[in-house]
């Protein structure tokens, strides 16, 4: 396995002020450093300049090494002041026997130090052992607790709790006991609740589900530390971000404002250079012919030798390095059918029979349909997506699929579906056998895995091109209805944009499961409800049904 590494230049007296304990600012600044994926450097010469107090969101291309950075800041292997704490949300709470709220509390290791002391004094005092000196120490005690408002620390873990999903009675549930999803969310709510000096959040909104999101922009909003957050959620960042850094062509480089700010002054960046290099294009065309005109002029010698030696002065003309636009399309599998298409009709389904996921659920789709489901997490939203593939059996009820009806299926955990120890194209070959490797390469580069990519391990490849892998994958027997569970995850805005221009443009049907609005606004002209055992169609889209969600959260004083 190829392991991240980072190196950085650092100064004498940054070393000196770091290790005389005299550094008491909260701002990062770490200047000329690198960072490298096994052979390939992500990261040359670059800055990282956070300051204290605000919100950044980092952006750029699958696979250049947004992940890798915050890796690299969590593991200190860049220089973070040492008196910064650093929280990075990566990997899932362990379950064991430990309430969820009290997962969260445990987070507050002052505060659960201090009341483990108090225990202990109070044990001693009531078993006759103390020697006085416990009385005085239970008031230094009180006092701390007393200082760090630890009585109201339940209440602020309840509240983040609820706000990332979990009702009352599961934040008395053990860890043990929630799935991997939930697990993720716990690691989040436990970084909400312990307030580091910087918080670093990678795809926040890929575990979470509408709800979930719209609280976490307005609780980061009043965020009183530093946020270092990736993200491919436009909205999201919008909301929540008060600056950009753009990571590309192994740099960072940084903008003020939120993410919509940041397009516009990147574009008007972009006009800028280009006018630049075409004057500067100009001026050495003026010279050279000037050079041309004269160069066997014996009276002009001096002057053609002096507009030499200026031409050999200006520096390198560098043409205007622009990211290649991403394009993705699906095969049309379009044949007019006669209805039904799909459809659920009158479905009863439980796993467990003391509790239904589904009563009297009736639902249709045809080649025309964009439907987008959302809903809480624990809804059924992909569990309806199984009983319309025909993967899970109904209890009660019927489904109705055309007999000449091809679904295409990409799952949220596509990942674990895609065999890691091997490359794209020996990937597509053991799947669909009988092709030639130049008919694999072609498929796998309809969706941006080309060149080296495609043969390089699958294991090694980042989150978003995973999912372009699953995305040449699924589409190779030219499906003519696709069925999508959560596809933006873990995919830049570049690609999610042309996923939805894709999508568009296909001829047939689509039902996709997502929580990214714009997404959502993009490509679908339905919304379809997940909630209370049913399915409810929301006439007014999803400015309804997040016009709904606000009036909750004021309901439940989260606003």
């Amino acid at each position: 396995m190829e392991e991240a590494s980072a190196s950085q230049a650092g100064s004498k007296k940054e070393n000196r002020i770091e290790s005389s304990g005299k550094n008491k600012s909260y701002d990062i600044r770490i200047e000329n450093f690198d960072v490298s994926f096994g052979e390939r450097v992500l990261l040359a010469g670059a800055e990282l300049h956070l300051a204290s107090g605000r919100r950044y969101g980092l952006v750029g291309r699958n696979g250049l090494g947004k992940t890798t950075l915050l890796k690299m800041l969590a593991s200190r292997s860049l220089r973070v002041p040492s008196h910064l704490s650093i929280l990075h949300v990566e990997q899932e709470v362990a379950g064991d026997e430990t309430p969820a709220l009290q997962s969260v509390l445990e987070c507050d290791t002052l505060r659960e130090s201090l009341l483990q002391e108090e225990k202990a004094l109070n044990a001693r005092i009531s078993a006759g052992k103390g020697d006085g000196s416990e009385t005085a120490r239970l008031s230094e005690i009180y006092s701390k607790l007393e200082e760090i408002e630890a009585d109201k620390a339940p209440a602020r873990a309840s509240v983040i709790l609820a706000g990332l999903g979990f009702k009352h009675f599961m934040q008395q549930q053990l860890t043990k006991e929630f799935s991997g999803g939930w697990r993720m969310r716990l690691a989040l709510a436990r970084a909400l609740f312990a307030r580091p000096d910087l918080l670093l959040l990678d795809e926040p909104t890929n575990m979470l589900d509408v709800r979930a999101i719209l609280w976490l922009e307005n609780y980061l909003q009043t965020w009183p530390s530093t946020i270092l957050v990736v993200s491919h959620d436009r909205k999201f960042l919008n909301a929540v971000a008060t600056d950009i850094v753009h990571l590309h062509s192994q740099r960072l480089e940084a903008y003020r404002g939120n993410f919509e700010s940041f397009l516009k002054i990147k574009e008007e960046r972009l006009k800028n250079q280009q006018r630049e290099y075409e004057a500067q294009h100009q001026y050495r065309e003026h010279i050279q012919v000037f050079i041309d005109r004269f160069r066997y002029n014996a009276n002009r010698a001096s002057q053609v030798q002096s507009k030499l030696k200026l031409l050999e002065k200006l520096p390198d003309l560098k043409p205007l390095e622009k990211e290649s636009e991403v394009v993705l399309k699906f095969p049309d599998g379009f044949e007019k059918f006669s209805p039904p298409i799909l459809q659920l009709d009158e479905i009863d389904f439980w796993y467990s029979s003391d509790k239904p996921i589904f009563k009297n659920l009736s639902v249709s789709a045809d080649l025309e349909s964009r439907i987008c489901v959302v809903g809480e997490n624990g809804a059924g939203k992909s569990t309806m997506l199984k009983l319309l593939m025909g993967e899970l059996s109904t209890v009660n009820g019927i489904r109705n699929a055309h007999r000449n009806l091809k679904i295409g299926y990409f799952s949220q955990h596509h990942v674990d579906q895609l065999d890691l120890n091997v490359n794209s194209v020996e990937l597509l070959a053991k799947r669909f056998p009988g092709k030639t490797e130049e008919e694999y390469r072609h498929q796998l580069g309809s969706y941006g895995i080309s060149g080296e990519l495609a043969v390089r391990p699958v294991v090694s490849l980042s989150g978003g091109q995973k999912s372009r892998v699953a995305f040449a994958q699924m589409t190779m027997p030219c499906p003519n209805f696709y069925i999508l569970d959560e596809p933006t995850n873990h995919l830049d805005m570049e690609t999610i944009e042309a996923l939805g221009q894709a999508l568009n443009k296909f001829r047939g049907g689509v039902i996709l499961v997502s929580h990214d609005e714009r997404f959502i606004r993009l490509v679908c002209r339905e919304l379809w409800v997940c909630e209370n055992g049913g399915v409810t169609r929301m006439e007014g889209g999803f400015d309804e049904y997040r016009d709904i969600l606000q009036e909750q959260f004021r309901k439940e004083g989260f606003l």
